[in-house]
C-alpha cells in the first residue's frame, strides 16, 4: 500500500492549478452546437466538430456562458444575425479553459461572434441557393400564372398568431367588398419544428389542390431570430415546386429567407399578403370595367362611323337611282326595240309560211281526192268481186240457218229449219236426218 496518497479534491486542486497555469488566456474556437439549454440565467451548451463531409464527430467539449455574460451576448448575437442560438448553427466563440473540484472541465464562453455564423449562414444558404438553380426550380413557383379571380386561399400559420387575425380582418373588410374564403392549416412557425410541420401541411393542402387558388404562409407576433427554420432546402424544394402559387409574408422587410426567395410573390407582413390579394382582385375588376368602357365606346364610336354612312348613302340614294333609272330604261328600251324586231321578223316568216302553204292546199287537196277516187275504186272492186250473188250466179248455193250461213252440217240438229238460197229462188225445208 502506498505510503502517500492525494485525496480527489486534492488532485483536482493540482488539475486546475495546472490548467489555470497551461491556459492562461482566452481563445477564439470554431465549432457546432450540438445542444443549446438555459437554466437559472446561465447557457449550457454542447460543442462538437465534425468531419468535413459527414456528421461523424472528432471532438466533444462542454460550454457554459454565465448569466452575467450571456444576456448581453445572446442580445448581440441575434441582433446581428436575426437568428437564435440553436442545435447545428456553427458559431466562433471567445473562451477560456476552467476546472472547477466539483463540476470537472469546462470552457466558459465570454462572447460569440455573429459576423463568423453570419458568413456560414450565408455559405449555407448560397448553396441552397445553387442547388435550387441546378435542379431547375428556383423560379419554377413563379413561372405559375397567378389567378386572375384568386379567392379560395388555403393559409398556412399558426392559429393562435396575431398576424393570422390580421390577414383574415384585412381580407374581409376590404373597401370593394371582395369576398374571400380562406381555410387555415395550422403550422408550427417558430423552432426548429417549421420544416417538417410546413411540408406536412403543403402535402395536405396538395392533396386538395383543386379546392384552392393560391396559397399564403404568413408568420406575425414571432422574432426575427426565428426565422432560419425557413432557411431550409426541402422546405424550399417543396414550395419551388408546389402546383399553386405560394405567397410568403414570414418576416420584415429587411429579412428575406431562401423560402422568400422561391415562392411566387414575397411580401412584408400578413397585412401586405392579404393587401395582395385585394389589390390583384381590385386590378381584374379594373381590366373588366377598362374593357367595358372599350366595349361602350367601340359601339358608339362603330354606331357614329355607321350612321354616318347610311346618311351618305340615303343623300346618294335619289342619285344613285337617278342613274339606275336611267339605265335600266334604256336597258328596257334596247330590249323593247329587240323584242319589236324579232316580232316583225316572226310575223313576216310566218306569213311567209301560209302564202306557201295556202299555194300549195289546191293542189294537196286534188291530189288527196284523186289517191282516194283510186282507193274507193279498188274497194268496189274487191266488193263486187265478193258479191254472194256473183257466186250464186257461177251455180253454187247458200244454206242459211236463223239468218246465218251455214258451214258444218253437225250443227244442225233433227227438225231445225234452214233455207237455201240460189240464183233464182229460196228453198226452205227441214232436216230430218
Amino acid at each position: 500500500m502506498p505510503t502517500t496518497h492525494l485525496t480527489l479534491c486534492e488532485l483536482n486542486c493540482l488539475v486546475k492549478e495546472v490548467i489555470s497555469s497551461s491556459f492562461p488566456d482566452e481563445y477564439w474556437v470554431e465549432a457546432e452546437l450540438s445542444e443549446l439549454r438555459e437554466n437559472s440565467g446561465n447557457c449550457y451548451m454542447e460543442l462538437v466538430e465534425k468531419k468535413e463531409g459527414s456528421n461523424t464527430p472528432i471532438a466533444k467539449a462542454s460550454a457554459k456562458c454565465w448569466k452575467s455574460a450571456w444576456p448581453s451576448v445572446r442580445f448581440h448575437f441575434e441582433r446581428v444575425t436575426g437568428q437564435r442560438l440553436h442545435s447545428g448553427l456553427k458559431v466562433l466563440l471567445r473562451v477560456y479553459a476552467q476546472f472547477h473540484e466539483n463540476y470537472g472541465f469546462s470552457w466558459i464562453v465570454t462572447d460569440i461572434d455573429p459576423t463568423f455564423t453570419l458568413g456560414d449562414m450565408a455559405r449555407k444558404r448560397q448553396e441552397i441557393i445553387n442547388k435550387l438553380k441546378a435542379e431547375g426550380v428556383f423560379d419554377l413557383n413563379k413561372e405559375i400564372p397567378f389567378p386572375m379571380f384568386a379567392q379560395r386561399i388555403a393559409v398556412i400559420s399558426s392559429a393562435t398568431a396575431a398576424g393570422y387575425g390580421d390577414f383574415c380582418d384585412q381580407l374581409k373588410n376590404n373597401s370593394y367588398g371582395f369576398v374571400f374564403y380562406p381555410v387555415l392549416f395550422p403550422a408550427i412557425m417558430q423552432g426548429e419544428k417549421i420544416e417538417e410541420s410546413i411540408i406536412g401541411i403543403l402535402n395536405q393542402i396538395n392533396e386538395r389542390r383543386d379546392d384552392f387558388d393560391c396559397v399564403v404562409i404568413i408568420r406575425g407576433g414571432g422574432a426575427t431570430s426565428d426565422l432560419s427554420g425557413f432557411d431550409t432546402l426541402a422546405l424550399a424544394e417543396n414550395v419551388a415546386n408546389f402546383p399553386l402559387p405560394v405567397i410568403t409574408g414570414i418576416g420584415h422587410e429587411r429579412d428575406e429567407s431562401v423560402l422568400d426567395m422561391v415562392s411566387h410573390t414575397r411580401v412584408k407582413t400578413p397585412t401586405a399578403a392579404a393587401a395582395f390579394l385585394i389589390d390583384n382582385l381590385a386590378s381584374v375588376l379594373k381590366c373588366i370595367d377598362d374593357c367595358g368602357d372599350r366595349i361602350v365606346n367601340s359601339v358608339k364610336n362603330r354606331l357614329t362611323v355607321e350612321l354616318m354612312r347610311l346618311d351618305n348613302i340615303s343623300k346618294r340614294i335619289p342619285e344613285l337611282f337617278s342613274v339606275v333609272k336611267t339605265r335600266n330604261e334604256s336597258v328596257l328600251d334596247g330590249l323593247l326595240s329587240r323584242l319589236t324586231s324579232a316580232m316583225r321578223i316572226k310575223i313576216s316568216n310566218s306569213n311567209n309560211r301560209l302564202d306557201m302553204i295556202s299555194s300549195s292546199v289546191p293542189q294537196f287537196i286534188k291530189n288527196k281526192l284523186m289517191s282516194e277516187h283510186h282507193r274507193l275504186d279498188l274497194l268496189v272492186q274487191r266488193v263486187k268481186a265478193l258479191d254472194p250473188e256473183l257466186t250464186l250466179r257461177r251455180g253454187y248455193s247458200i244454206t242459211l240457218h236463223n239468218g246465218y250461213a251455214v258451214h258444218d252440217a253437225t250443227k244442225l240438229r233433227k227438225g231445225d229449219k234452214i233455207e237455201t238460197r240460189l240464183e233464182k229462188g229460196t228453198i226452205r225445208s227441214v232436216v230430218e236426218d
